[in-house]
């Protein structure tokens, strides 16, 4: 037992620094320490002049300890017990100052970003404005000067201010990219909370629900696509002209029909927010968030492999979810693959 212990002892200290390596590990995508927006800027340089401001006390504070404990320690032929001393009025006053100028020092520009955060540029004609909804576990996005209802790929215009209303149709979610803004709850009892960012730089960031709201919490991505204004009224202009596409094959079609747009729209359906809307899926950058649309990377796969892995077993890519599964609505293997087949094939071009 003695002996366990004591093995115990030495892997302690070896485990807890091997946890905190590992804890400083993780995707580059999703890291708040690669800012890509204003927002993102801010946070970030609120981190670095606190881990300044502690660097600088920790060495202040171990230069004197090792000053104290080299200057004042026992010498080799010293038996008296050296004088004591007690209390020092300046060596308190300057304690006590000190750590309220550093307080003072970081308050005032996280008060400064804190109110910054809070400006959601609703009110601003030229931002564009997005309502945010957090479904189990997906994301909802509507472009309500636009009539465009999207879902999982947010696509925004580069260097453009970006106005967000956030609700949910469930629970609690967390709405957050690190490389662009901090977070921002979705709440459960009514209340709208509102807030913007931007991404001055073109390119794909990756978004993650920043609150545990089921089994599939970790699972819950979405993409934020920055392109240019043309890009981007081109794509709004492809969100909006298609009129609902079938599959090509009438049995399918008619299968499509009454199993998958009872929950889901297309083109100019109307969308009920209870499933994501399929308007061009066979575009997006991933399906169900997580499985990537890209067979160059080792995570990635062909949209359509993707799509089958989806359908044929919901359940095992994102526990939880409320999407039926089709096998339980009766549709066939065969069924399955030709509705993966057609959404693969149903991008905006």
């Amino acid at each position: 037992m003695m002996k366990t212990w004591q093995a115990g002892k030495r892997l302690l200290p070896m485990t807890a620094a091997l946890g905190l390596i590992l804890a400083g590990c993780g995707r580059e995508d999703l890291s708040v320490l690669r800012p890509q927006g204003p927002a993102a800027e801010s946070s970030f340089a609120l981190m670095k002049l606190s881990i300044s401001i502690m660097i600088v006390v920790l060495l202040v504070v171990f230069s004197i300890a090792a000053y104290v404990w080299i200057r004042f320690r026992r010498k080799p032929d010293q038996n008296e017990i050296p004088k004591q001393v007690e209390g020092s009025f300046k060596l308190e006053v300057l304690w006590t100052v000190i750590p309220l100028i550093l307080v003072v020092v970081l308050a005032v520009p996280t008060v400064k970003a804190v109110f910054a955060a809070g400006n959601d540029h609703s009110d601003d004609k030229d931002a564009i404005k997005v309502k945010v909804t957090g479904h189990q576990y997906w994301w909802e996005f509507e472009y309500t000067d636009y009539g465009v209802t999207t879902a999982q790929d947010l696509v925004i215009p580069a260097g453009k201010d970006i106005a967000f209303e956030l609700s949910t149709k469930d629970v609690l979610h967390s709405f957050w990219v690190p490389s662009l803004s901090g977070k921002m709850d979705t709440n459960p009892d009514g209340t709208v909370n509102r807030f913007s960012f931007s991404a001055p730089n073109e390119g794909v960031y990756r978004g993650k629900c920043a609150e545990l709201c089921g089994p599939s919490h970790g699972f819950m991505e979405f993409k934020v696509k920055s392109v240019s204004s043309t890009a981007f009224e081109e794509w709004l202009a492809s969100m909006k002209a298609p009129d609902s596409v079938l599959p090509d094959d009438p049995a399918l079609a008619e299968t499509f029909k009454s199993q998958c747009l009872t929950c889901h729209a297309t083109g100019s359906m109307q969308d009920l927010s209870q499933a994501p809307n399929l308007t061009g899926i066979g575009s997006r950058e991933s399906v169900a968030g997580i499985l990537l649309n890209d067979d160059t990377r080792v995570d990635g796969a062909p949209v359509e492999e993707n799509l089958k892995t989806w359908l044929h077993d919901p359940q095992s890519v994102k526990p939880g979810n409320k999407m039926p599964d089709p096998k339980d609505l009766g549709l066939s293997d065969e069924e399955i693959d030709g509705i993966a087949e057609f959404l693969a094939g149903y991008t905006l071009d």
